[in-house]
């Protein structure tokens, strides 16, 4: 099945997906997040052991290893559907996975502080998770408007322009399941802007497509990297979209990071072995 042309210029369906605005010059090197010392484990298994990274508003990010190292653990935690076991994760200079009680100390989160912390952090999903008895247009209004209290109109003509973006305006009245793996994937990454969310957190988003449908799915994340200020932080084994589209990618393992540099620096000259053995394995 062939996939459908993909808008590659910046238009006002891209620019409307702008949400995050540009930082000012004195906010240009504070980390928008930060993992502290964070710990995730359940029971006796340690899931991630004592991380610390920090992604820049507007950088992309792009997190490889081999699978079971943590990495989509990381989103999750992000998404707030995980709770950390130990360490703070913190978003914009306040903690993400705490809140801090009278006396300045911090507490885990209440699921009120969870709620509102989720409305900056949109996430797509491997399995596209979309309503099956909602049409694909109340599939991206629905949280726009229940979440965000944005009006019907608002949330409609807004949705009208991202599917515009994502090539998809012909399937406004469409379910789920008349649409193909490539287009519901599509629309996954449309309801996910409709929040406009300050982060989009992408989980092997080609994962569960047919090897045709990969390449345009690859290509309108790229669009939105290149022509949005959202930072974005992806998990993938799709080595090629990582080393086009990432500023700063990631090698995990065992639950740490054990190396970070620039795609050119990972993929040409990676100083860790390990790293060297994954590359080996999937280009």
């Amino acid at each position: 099945m062939a996939t459908e042309p993909l808008p590659l210029q910046k238009t006002a369906a891209a620019a409307a997906v702008d949400t995050a605005p540009v930082p000012a010059t004195s906010q240009m090197g504070r980390p928008l997040v930060r993992f502290d010392n964070v710990v995730k484990r359940y029971g006796d298994h340690v899931v991630l052991d004592g991380l610390d990274f920090s992604v820049r508003r507007g950088e992309n990010v792009t997190l490889i290893g081999p699978s079971g190292s943590g990495k989509t653990t990381i989103l999750r935690l992000l998404m707030t559907l995980e709770k950390v076991s130990d360490g703070v994760i913190w978003v914009e200079g306040d903690p993400l996975s705490h809140t801090r009680a009278p006396d300045g100390s911090l507490r885990p989160a209440t699921e009120k502080h969870l709620r509102e912390a989720r409305k900056k952090i949109g996430m797509v999903f491997q399995q596209f998770n979309l309503f099956p008895h909602m049409k694909v247009l109340q599939n991206i209004t629905e949280a726009p408007v229940g979440v965000l209290g944005m009006g019907r109109d608002e949330a409609e003509t807004r949705a009208r322009e991202l599917l515009d973006l994502v090539g998809l305006s012909g399937k406004i009245d469409a379910h789920p399941s008349q649409l193909s793996g490539g287009q519901q994937q599509r629309v996954a990454i449309a309801r996910a802007l409709a929040m406009q969310p300050e982060i989009l957190l992408l989980d092997e988003v080609t994962s569960a497509l047919d090897p045709e449908l990969v390449a345009g799915v690859l290509e309108l994340l790229s669009d939105i990297a290149r022509n949005t200020d959202i930072t974005m932080l992806c998990v993938t084994h799709e080595m090629n979209f990582a080393r086009d589209v990432s500023e700063t990618v990631l090698m995990f393992d065992a639950g740490r990071v054990i190396e970070s540099g620039s795609p050119e620096k990972i993929f040409t000259d990676p100083a860790h072995e390990r790293t060297r053995e994954f590359l080996t394995a999937v280009l």
